[in-house]
């Protein structure tokens, strides 16, 4: 695995007043060693398992809402298990029997309704995969496999190559294709198949290609043209579709949760930097690294992003990132701190904005602990 800071060659990078320009978190990072933010990483952790254990109820449920479905304890438990809860834990055993209770037939997971299944039954095979001692859940986690892998928008359900959705899922029975959920599925696939040649995980490569502001033989969509910056947003269908909105011209505004889930999704389908793509990724998040809102979105689905960024820098391997303005980021280090400055007295964390259900505690938590999971720094390395 790569340990380096990452700069994209050919791409320029501006150097004036690099150190000036760093954020407040950035600045307080060179003040912490490795073992003090080991330590602060686990404080928060352990604050954090110990409000879930007060939230979560008889039925094992985190979720606030009847409405909110089974993605909430979804989310909880593959949060309390990334960061070392044990799959036979009490809270994490009853989370899990209760998320079995919404197996169905088909192989799905799915709140009443099955609105959102394919959501619902990614998150729950991510969870299982990381309960799976001894195989226990194997069965169970390769026909919610075989049940995603119907729901993807090929051949097999009567998608041609051509059809915008190809490759695709969304949340199922909406008749279109999201990148949000196509990253899910991408990373749900990886669990049981042999890694990036598989054919589906291929196919899910031509969506998400059409989800990126680039031209290229893979995305020929004449909004591209009008936004060529390299970023994603959120579907190629219907026209495409971003919630940062247009330009004036009308080129689909790229965003930072999207932009990472599209470069993960990338790396996952086996590309590398070689791939104009992959580059003109990497070139967006230079220019918009942040940890102060969601870059196009500003505080909406700031956890989400939050999230979607450290486990796509974890999959890269990098230890630190280096932004347009030259500065080298620790993101691990800084993301510690960040998440140590917005945790609530409780153990908590929430968004005041609460577009797509950031005002529940127990997901935004839930997402916070799935990210502490990735920060775990050696004690005595440099971070680079």
């Amino acid at each position: 695995m790569m340990k380096t800071a990452y700069c994209v060659i050919l791409m320029p990078v501006v150097m004036i007043g690099a150190m000036m320009l760093q954020d407040p978190v950035a600045a307080q990072t060179a003040k912490k060693s490795d073992a003090e933010l080991e330590t602060m990483r686990q404080v928060m952790i352990d604050k954090g398992i110990a409000y879930l254990r007060t939230q979560q109820l008889a039925s094992g449920s985190f979720s606030t809402h009847p409405r909110s479905g089974i993605g909430p304890t979804a989310v909880a438990t593959v949060g309390l298990l990334k960061v070392g809860v044990a799959p036979d834990d009490p809270m994490v055993k009853k989370a899990i029997d209760y998320l079995m209770t919404f197996a169905k037939e088909s192989g799905a997971f799915a709140s009443p309704g099955e609105q959102i299944v394919n959501y619902e039954t990614c998150v729950v095979m991510l969870a299982l995969s990381l309960a799976n001692n001894g195989g226990v859940y194997d069965d169970i986690i390769k026909r919610a496999d075989a049940f995603m892998r119907g729901q993807q928008y090929t051949e097999a359900n009567g998608h041609s190559p051509g059809d915008p959705n190809y490759g695709g899922v969304g949340y199922g029975g909406d008749g279109r294709a999201d990148l949000s959920n196509t990253e899910f599925l991408i990373e749900a696939l990886r669990i049981t198949s042999k890694g990036a040649d598989d054919p589906a995980i291929q196919k899910a490569l031509v969506f998400v290609s059409r989800c990126q502001n680039f031209e290229s033989e893979h995305n020929e969509s004449p909004k591209v043209l009008k936004n060529p910056d390299g970023g994603f947003y959120y579907t190629a269908a219907n026209g495409g579709e971003s919630p940062a909105g247009e330009t004036a011209d009308g080129g689909l505004r790229s965003y930072g949760s999207m932009t990472y889930a599209g470069f993960k999704s990338l790396i996952y389908a086996g590309l590398t930097p070689s791939d104009p793509r992959y580059r003109a990724a990497v070139s967006w998040l230079q220019k918009h690294y942040d940890l102060e809102s969601n870059p196009g979105m500003g505080q909406r689905g700031l956890f989400y992003y939050y999230q979607m960024m450290g486990k796509t820098l974890a999959v890269t391997g990098w230890d630190s990132f280096v932004s347009e303005d030259g500065v080298e980021h620790d993101w691990r280090a800084e993301l510690i701190q960040m998440f140590s400055m917005r945790q609530r007295e409780d153990g908590s964390w929430v968004n005041a904005e609460r577009l797509w259900m950031e005002g529940d505690p127990n997901l935004v938590t839930g997402y916070v602990l799935m990210v502490l999971g990735e920060c775990k720094k050696e004690v005595g390395t440099t971070g680079k």
